[in-house]
């Protein structure tokens, strides 16, 4: 079948579909780039807000008018959370995340009206869908999967065992579930084999790698990233979204042992800058721990940058409360944050709190937010003029009008922007160059 893949959302959705691609196309199916020319579509969707809610019905609508004649398979956060979604135009099937990695198999039926004769896959009588995905190593470069990016996103955990008031996604991701760690090591492997230069480590609860007991023997996070730097020569690995409360003894003795290739970048969600709100959340971390982690984390990695979640307005948030936390942000110098206005979901805690803000207050405490982190993120920028970091390149380059050059965009490895000139005849893409920093233009750096 024609087939093509589409989601919103996090990271975790994006190493899904690249996944799912590659299994596809080693079953025989063609990977298309554009909507309206496949047979099917498959959109993995998000419900982490009711924004996201919303956009994945849009989205679905869009996918729809640009292909009317496929057929839509939507799974994800959204078809977990509502599976009433079946009757939006185009939809035929709805996967919840408990099924979304036997796909291939649930495709079947359509393909055999297509008149397609693609491989069968098939489940070992002991699996479990989160065992499923192939080995990239089985996958290795199909004829009709999607050109590789210059990064790969790699599902290393699912799941949640937090209960944090505001979360729907513990109950639409399920219990933490880690992935066997020799499986991992082997795709990252077969990713580095295939020219990738970047794996981001993804999952749900990232620092919870390794504690359901199915997967005991894999050790935790800090054993993982050991394994793979060991054991694989891919260039760079970053590791996505951390909680802060959930990471080992001397974790961050990593970046001295393999400085250069894991990245001086930390995503550590805080959520909240004042202790009572935290306790609202039921957050399992103090501003306290969050400093202390904060600084334990600046004296071990050099060069390191931090970026963070935070809701703004959630119930009971108090004019005090609120002062409070945006001081603290200020004094954690993020050099980004995604920033949510508190948005109540059905199911969880915090929807039934009393002292909902009004949406005028949220939206007002999170342009403050936005604001003070904008200004703190241009001053993180700023330190690192003069500096010499190393950068992957992406994309084609952009010609520059009247002149023989092409402006290539970038990522440093501690997660800042850059873009750099080139000769119109050197292709950047996918390679990893040093470059001096020399000044910062609307929020990009700009390097020689």
């Amino acid at each position: 079948m024609q087939i093509y893949l589409d989601q919103i959302g996090c990271r975790l959705n994006y190493s899904e579909m690249e996944s799912l691609a590659h299994r596809l196309a080693a079953a025989g199916h063609t990977v298309v780039e554009e909507a309206g020319q496949a047979q099917v579509i498959i959109f993995n969707s998000c419900a982490v807000t009711s924004g996201a809610v919303r956009d994945s019905r849009k989205r679905i609508g869009a996918l729809h008018r640009a292909a009317p004649a496929a057929r839509i398979a939507l799974t994800g956060c959204y078809a977990t959370l509502d599976p009433s979604a079946a009757a939006l135009p185009g939809v035929e099937m709805v996967a919840d995340n408990s099924r979304k990695e036997l796909l291939p198999l649930l495709l079947q039926p359509w393909s055999a009206e297509f008149a397609d004769t693609p491989t069968l896959l098939r489940l070992a009588p002991d699996a479990v869908p989160f065992d499923f995905p192939l080995p990239a190593a089985q996958v290795e470069q199909p004829a009709s999967a999607p050109a590789l990016r210059t990064r790969a996103f790699v599902k290393v955990q699912d799941g949640c065992n937090n209960r944090c008031t505001f979360c729907i996604v513990t109950s639409l991701r399920g219990e933490s579930r880690s992935r066997p760690l020799a499986a991992v090591v082997e795709e990252i492997a077969a990713l580095d084999e295939q020219g990738v230069q970047e794996a981001v480590l993804t999952g749900v609860h990232l620092g919870a790698y390794g504690r359901d007991a199915s997967a005991a023997e894999a050790g935790d996070l800090k054993t993982l990233v050991a394994a793979i730097l060991t054991h694989t020569g891919i260039a760079r690995l970053r590791l996505s979204s951390l909680e802060p409360w959930e990471l080992a003894p001397g974790f961050f003795d990593l970046w001295a042992r393999w400085s250069g290739r894991l990245c001086p970048h930390l995503h550590l969600p805080l959520q909240a800058g004042s202790d009572r709100q935290l306790r609202a959340m039921a957050r399992r971390c103090t501003v306290a721990s969050y400093r202390q982690l904060l600084a334990e984390a600046r004296a071990a990695i050099a060069g390191l940058t931090v970026t963070t979640d935070l809701i703004a307005g959630f119930p009971g948030e108090s004019e005090a409360d609120f002062a409070e936390g945006l001081a603290f942000v200020q004094e954690c110098r993020f050099a980004h944050a995604h920033i949510f206005p508190y948005s109540p979901r059905a199911g969880t805690a915090a929807a039934g709190f009393s002292d909902q803000l009004a949406p005028a207050a949220k939206k007002a405490r999170a342009r403050q937010l936005q604001t003070a982190v904008a200004a703190d993120g241009e001053r993180e920028r700023q330190r690192f003029l003069g500096d010499v970091r190393p950068v992957l390149w992406e994309g084609q380059g952009e010609a520059v009008p009247g002149a023989l050059l092409l402006r290539w965009t970038g990522l440093t490895d501690n997660y800042l922007r850059v873009q750099t000139l080139a000769p119109a005849g050197e292709n950047l893409h996918n390679r990893i160059t040093q470059v001096c920093l020399e000044r910062l233009e609307e929020g990009i750096l700009q390097a020689r």
